[in-house]
C-alpha cells in the first residue's frame, strides 16, 4: 500500500510540474516520464481548442440561422489559413526540437523569429483580401444576399485579424518544439477564457458595448486570440522558456526561412489532403438525406473530443523524436514512438469500447430523431472499430513530422485518403448500394491502412537520416 501511495504521489507531483512548465531535458530523463510530462499540457491544450469552437456556436446559434451559416462558410474559407498555419507549425516544431536537442538554443531562437516573420507576411496578405472582398468571398461560397448583409462583418473581422490565428498556432508550435508544452497550454486557456467572457458581451451587448450580433463573435475571438499572442510574445522576450528572443534577433535569415518553407510544404499538403477528403465524404453522405447527414455530423463531432487527448500524445511523440534526433539518439527517439503509440492505443481501445457499448445513449444526448440516432450510432460503432489502429497511426505519422520528414505522411495520406478511401466510399455507398455504412467502413479501412503503412515505413528508419 505504501508503494501505491508513493506512486500516486509521484504521478501527482509530475502532473503539477507538467502544467507549471518546469524545465526538463527530455533527452535524458526516462522516456515514460518524458511522455507524461509533455502529453499532459498538450492534451489540455487540445481540449481548450475544442471548447473554443463549441462556445462560438453555442452563443451564435441564439442569434439566427444565417449567423450560424456565416460561421460555417467563413470557417470553410479560413481552412486555407489553417493549412498554412499547421504546415508552418509542423516545420517550427521539428526544427526547434532538433536545435534544442543539439543544445543549439540560439539556432532554435533564430528559427522562431523566422517562423513569426513568415506568419505575419502570410496573414497580412490574407487580411487585406478578407477585409476588401468579404462580401464577394461569401457570395462565392453560395451565400444568399440576406446572409451576406448580416454576416459579412464577421468575415471581415475574422479574416482581417487572422494574424492572431497564425501567430497563436506558430508560437505554440515553437513552445512545443522546445519542450515547453505548458506555455502553449496556458496560452490557449487565456485565449479561450477571454473568448467565453467576451462572446456574450459583444454578440448581445452589455452596458456601453452595443449588440454586434454574429460580428461580435469575431470581435471577441480576435481580442481573445490577440491577447494570447501578446502573452506569447511576452514569454518569448521576457519569459521563462528555453527559447528567448532579443530585439537584436529580429533579422531576416533567408537560409533559415527557406528551410522552414521546405519542411512546411509537406505539412500543408497533409492538411489539405485530409480536409478535402472529408468534404468529399460529406458530399457522398448528403445523398442519403438530412437525417443521415445529421447523424454522421454528430458522430464525427463526438469523436473529435476523444481524438484530442490522442492528438496531444502524438504531439508529445513529435517533440521527443525531434529533440532526441538532435541529441544524436535515434534509438531513443524510436523507443519514444513505440511507447507513446502503445499508450495511445490503450487509450483509444478503451474509448472504442465505450462507443461500441453506449453509442445510442451518446448520440441521443444531441438528437433523439430515430434516423439520426440510428445512423449516428452506426457511424460511431463502425469507425470506433478501428480506433486502436488510429491511435498507433496518429503517433507514427506525427513522429515523421517531428523528424522533419513531412513528405512521407503526405504521400501516405494521398494514397490512403484520395486513392483508397474516397473511391471505396463511393463504390460501397453508391455503386453497390450499401448505403451510409459503406462510407463509415471506408473511413475505418483507410485509417487502418494509414497505420499499417506508416508503421512499416517507420521501421525502415529513413526518418532517422532526415536533416533539418
Amino acid at each position: 500500500m505504501q508503494s501505491e501511495r508513493l506512486s500516486i504521489k509521484q504521478i501527482f507531483k509530475h502532473f503539477i510540474s507538467a502544467i507549471r512548465g518546469k524545465e526538463q531535458d527530455f533527452t535524458t530523463i526516462s522516456i515514460r516520464r518524458a511522455i507524461f510530462m509533455l502529453s499532459i499540457p498538450m492534451i489540455l491544450e487540445m481540449l481548450m481548442e475544442s471548447i473554443f469552437a463549441i462556445v462560438d456556436i453555442l452563443y451564435v446559434s441564439q442569434v439566427s440561422v444565417n449567423a450560424v451559416a456565416t460561421i460555417g462558410l467563413t470557417e470553410s474559407v479560413i481552412t486555407l489559413v489553417y493549412a498554412v498555419a499547421i504546415g508552418l507549425s509542423m516545420a517550427a516544431t521539428a526544427i526547434v526540437a532538433r536545435r534544442v536537442g543539439e543544445k543549439d538554443i540560439k539556432g532554435a531562437s533564430q528559427a522562431a523569429v523566422q517562423v513569426i516573420f513568415l506568419g505575419v507576411v502570410v496573414a497580412a496578405i490574407v487580411g487585406v483580401i478578407g477585409v476588401i472582398y468579404a462580401k464577394d468571398i461569401l457570395a462565392l461560397m453560395g451565400a444568399e444576399p440576406d446572409l451576406i448583409a448580416e454576416g459579412y462583418g464577421y468575415t471581415q473581422v475574422l479574416l482581417g485579424g487572422n494574424v492572431t490565428i497564425m501567430l497563436l498556432f506558430l508560437i505554440n508550435a515553437v513552445f512545443r518544439g522546445a519542450g515547453n508544452a505548458s506555455a502553449a497550454m496556458w496560452t490557449l486557456i487565456l485565449s479561450n477564457g477571454l473568448n467565453i467572457i467576451l462572446d456574450p458581451i459583444f454578440i448581445f451587448g452589455f452596458g456601453p458595448v452595443p449588440a454586434y450580433g454574429v460580428e461580435g463573435a469575431a470581435i471577441a475571438t480576435t481580442i481573445g486570440r490577440g491577447t494570447a499572442v501578446v502573452f506569447q510574445l511576452g514569454v518569448l522576450f521576457y519569459g521563462y522558456t528555453k527559447i528567448k528572443i532579443h530585439f537584436r534577433d529580429l533579422v531576416l535569415r533567408v537560409g533559415v526561412m527557406f528551410n522552414l518553407i521546405k519542411v512546411s510544404l509537406g505539412g500543408i499538403g497533409q492538411f489539405l489532403i485530409g480536409t478535402s477528403s472529408w468534404v468529399f465524404l460529406m458530399r457522398i453522405m448528403s445523398e442519403f438525406g438530412s437525417e443521415v447527414l445529421a447523424g454522421y455530423t454528430i458522430a464525427i463531432r463526438v469523436m473529435m473530443f476523444t481524438l484530442m487527448p490522442a492528438w496531444g500524445m502524438s504531439n508529445a511523440a513529435a517533440t521527443l523524436v525531434g529533440q532526441n534526433l538532435g541529441a544524436d539518439q535515434p534509438e531513443r527517439a524510436e523507443q519514444s514512438v513505440w511507447k507513446t503509440g502503445k499508450y495511445n492505443a490503450w487509450f483509444m481501445g478503451l474509448v472504442s469500447i465505450v462507443y461500441l457499448v453506449f453509442a445510442p445513449q451518446i448520440i441521443s444526448l444531441f438528437n433523439t430523431n430515430p434516423d439520426v440516432l440510428k445512423y449516428g450510432s452506426l457511424c460511431l460503432r463502425v469507425i470506433a472499430a478501428g480506433y486502436i489502429f488510429y491511435g498507433y497511426g496518429m503517433v507514427v505519422i506525427n513522429s515523421f513530422n517531428g523528424a522533419g520528414d513531412t513528405k512521407t505522411p503526405t504521400y501516405i495520406n494521398f494514397i490512403c485518403f484520395w486513392l483508397f478511401q474516397l473511391p471505396i466510399a463511393y463504390l460501397m455507398a453508391i455503386t453497390f448500394e450499401i448505403g451510409p455504412v459503406g462510407v463509415f467502413s471506408a473511413i475505418t479501412l483507410a485509417e487502418i491502412a494509414i497505420a499499417v503503412i506508416a508503421i512499416i515505413w517507420f521501421k525502415k528508419g529513413h526518418w532517422k537520416l532526415v536533416k533539418v
